[in-house]
């Protein structure tokens, strides 16, 4: 849903499947303090980052706009 819904709004992202890539589970767990998937950190202009866990609209879509 969040890589369907990034498409429609015209953004890009990098996408790291955890399952082909198990050595970045770690990673995303240290960014979100879960477990749980997708974790979509969008990072700013000003290099700030901001992350959504989940398919969360009200959070994500203030954090790409």
């Amino acid at each position: 849903m969040v890589k369907k819904w990034l498409l429609a709004k015209g953004h890009t992202w990098e996408e790291v499947n955890i399952e082909e890539h198990p050595e970045r589970a770690q990673e995303a767990f240290e960014v979100s303090g879960q477990l749980n998937v997708p974790v979509t950190v969008v990072t700013n202009d000003n290099d700030e980052q901001e992350v959504v866990i989940g398919y969360n609209l009200a959070k994500l879509a203030p954090a790409v706009a």
